[in-house]
């Protein structure tokens, strides 16, 4: 009886704990929309706050650094200036991305943290999008037959799902790829524009929202879907997944469910058309595959491609499950047969998996009542993954066959999948032990933690171009890719016998890269081994005979060894094979002012800033120009805007302190030439310049 009634005591202060005011205002608190949102955001700040000083890597420097369109909103106003201007390259068919670019650089230039808070702030949307996607989806009529309506009710973990399966998205270091790496926006904005499209037709179907805002919301997903289009070529799957989602979650009659989808499918013939519009309208779809191959590098057969996509999506699901060994640059072997083992197994299982996902849509009007959605749901996430993967990981040969980043918008499946699994296995065993509830939660918030620390911890690796393509280089040892581009980066920092060595190490592992031939050249170029430049450059060229950049590097070494009229044709070659090549122009403007050309060389520098508006050098060129010419005035305003563009620029500065000191402006002089000094303490010319300038100072102060 003593030991009965203490059960009977212990049980009662349970159930007082449990209904207390204090705990029943927390649940109620953490169970709010505006909480999750603000829990969303916050986490996914905090993974990503490492990131913003991030420099440009990779393919950054084409698509930004030294993309002329997004450095001038006229190519926006006006796409047939890009046209005439030959830029056409540089949109591609994703016009809304690098209109984005240019939005930021209005803003911020080239200043690094701009570019990632914006990728930051895509990255928290599409979270949030996400959320709201789910929250709407256990709204449509389809739940609403097998589900309460309350699905924020305290007794089940059905209003957790939204919140958890965000945090995922938001958290999953498979993600940092999308985010961190800054022209990767394409992936993720072209997201953005896939899920508010798909959310809006939702909102447009559920006729809670009056006639009015339907039709509004209508519009806005349709205009959403367009807008996708134009960002990025995956955007192409938007109609297939909302016509499958009207089937599998809306009911109604067919023929108005048809012409509720009618403009949807119109949409998907944007970017077949504008993809032909680059090479003409008798290029006929071959213009599709031929563009989608990229240019300038060999690319996979596509029956390689295909099998060897297959191997890869196998890679993609384990780096999903475990997020392990992470590497922007994969050197990932090509599988030429179909019979090999290892892509039959792959092939094998990955027609499993989509088999899995049919039957869990043929289970789930078949299940009882209470399981039916949660297997719908996972039906729908695997459908999911895999269409939005069939336009980079199919039979159209892309340069690359694998990259983190084109998982980002295949994952929203992977998570629906995941979260909706995750339920139906907590409310099957629900009725079994009590324990699984309560472990639920716990569980939840230690994989959101884990994720998030790993997240954080690989964004840690893209704080420096050295220690994000040493990380490549660990991982792709064999690879010669990654040692061209930790060779750049050594470049830029003036490490000059490392840039050597690993241009070599580039050469060792490929010898006909044309490219580290070249930049081995340049190498030895400033290192003053001249004639073996030549030797190096001369051999890209044997491997690459129309390689502008080449061209313009041996023309550079020819003018280095007096030799102008082969520097002449050298520059003239590479204007040949890259019209708006901003480096050759200017170079040829410095040849023409050598030689007394002072028109010409004007034109062509003034080409130059055309195309690189940015370019300090141009600006510091054309001052020099017009210094020769006597127009000190227009020297002196383009000497300005050389410094401004690059405060280092010893010759800019010392160049403007000469001006200020023939204008009798002795004390911006001497800050010019203090300015030299600063930068480069042992700088003769500088040194020289303030003693000449002392000495006009002193005999301008003497009395006559």
């Amino acid at each position: 009886m003593a030991q009965g009634s203490k059960r009977r005591v212990s049980g009662n202060k349970e159930k007082a704990i449990a209904s207390s005011p204090v705990s029943g205002q927390a649940e109620t608190f953490f169970r709010k929309p505006v909480v999750h949102i603000l829990i969303i955001i916050m986490v996914g700040f905090l993974i990503y706050s490492n990131t913003f000083k991030a420099p440009f890597i990779f393919d950054d420097n084409y698509s930004v650094v030294y993309n002329p369109v997004i450095k001038d909103f006229r190519y926006f106003v006006a796409p047939s200036l890009a046209e005439k201007n030959n830029l056409t390259n540089f949109y591609k068919g994703r016009f809304i991305g690098y209109l984005t670019f240019a939005l930021n650089y209005k803003v911020h230039a080239l200043h690094v943290t701009g570019y990632h808070v914006f990728n930051l702030l895509i990255h928290l949307m599409n979270a949030l999008l996400f959320y709201w996607l789910v929250v709407l989806t256990l709204r449509t009529p389809y739940a609403s037959d097998y589900l309460q309506r309350d699905i924020f009710k305290p007794s089940n973990v059905r209003h957790q799902i939204a919140l958890f399966t965000a945090l995922l998205f938001v958290s999953h270091p498979v993600q940092t790829q999308a985010v961190t790496y800054i022209v990767q926006r394409f992936a993720s904005l072209a997201t953005l524009f896939y899920l508010v499209s798909l959310v809006m037709y939702i909102k447009a179907r559920c006729f809670e929202s009056s006639r009015r805002a339907r039709y509004a919301f209508y519009a806005a997903s349709i205009l959403s879907t367009v807008l996708a289009m134009r960002t990025k070529e995956i955007s192409f799957t938007l109609p297939v997944m909302i016509i499958l989602y009207e089937w599998m979650f809306f009911k109604g009659e067919t023929k108005r469910r048809l012409l509720y989808l009618l403009p949807f499918l119109l949409t998907m013939s944007i970017i077949p058309l504008t993809l032909m519009g680059f090479k003409g309208s008798s290029a006929g779809f071959s213009g599709v595959d031929e563009i989608s191959r990229m240019a300038g590098l060999k690319s996979v057969p596509r029956w390689d491609y295909l099998n060897t996509e297959f191997r890869v999506i196998v890679t993609y699901i384990r780096l999903l499950f475990f997020p392990v060994h992470q590497n922007l640059d994969y050197d990932y072997p090509i599988y030429r047969s179909f019979f090999n083992p290892e892509v039959m197994i792959s092939f094998l299982f990955l027609l499993a998996l989509f088999g899995l996902g049919v039957y869990m849509f043929y289970a789930s009007s078949r299940t009882k009542k209470g399981n039916r959605f949660w297997l719908r749901w996972v039906s729908f996430g695997i459908v999911w993954f895999f269409v939005t993967l069939s336009v980079e990981s199919s039979i159209i040969p892309i340069r690359d066959v694998i990259f983190e980043h084109r998982l980002y918008l295949p994952s929203v499946g992977f998570f629906m999948a995941l979260m909706s699994g995750i339920a139906f296995i907590k409310e099957a065993l629900a009725n079994r032990t009590g324990g699984i509830e309560k472990a639920f939660m716990p569980v939840m918030i230690f994989l959101v933690m884990g994720l998030s620390a790993t997240a954080y911890a690989r964004n840690t690796v893209w704080q420096d171009g050295v220690t994000l393509w040493e990380d490549v280089i660990k991982k792709s040892p064999n690879k010669a890719r990654p040692y061209l581009n930790l060779g750049g980066i050594y470049l830029k920092q003036g490490r000059m016998n490392e840039t050597i060595a690993a241009y070599q190490a580039a050469i060792k592992r490929k010898p006909d890269y044309a490219e580290a031939h070249n930049n081995l050249g340049v190498a030895y170029q400033k290192k003053g081994r001249l004639d073996d430049a030549v030797q190096e450059i001369q051999t890209a060229l044997k491997y690459k005979p129309d390689y502008a950049e080449a061209h313009n590097t041996l023309g550079q070494v020819y003018y280095d060894q007096g030799r102008f009229d082969d520097a002449f044709k050298e520059y003239q070659t590479a204007l040949k094979y890259k019209p708006n090549y901003a480096e050759a122009h200017n170079n040829l403007g410095v040849l023409y002012q050598r030689q007394g050309r002072l028109d010409d060389a004007i034109k062509e520098i003034q080409m130059a800033l055309m195309d690189k508006p940015e370019d300090a050098e141009g600006y510091y060129n054309l001052g020099t120009v017009y210094i020769k010419m006597g127009k000190l005035d227009e020297a002196k305003a383009l000497l300005l805007k050389a410094v401004g563009l690059d405060p280092s620029h010893v010759s800019a500065h010392n160049n403007l302190g000469i001006i200020y000191a023939l204008q009798k402006q002795y004390e911006e002089a001497y800050r010019e030439f203090q300015a030299v000094l600063k930068i480069d303490h042992n700088n003769k010319d500088a040194r020289y310049n303030i003693e000449i300038l002392h000495r006009d100072m002193k005999n301008r102060q003497q009395p006559n």
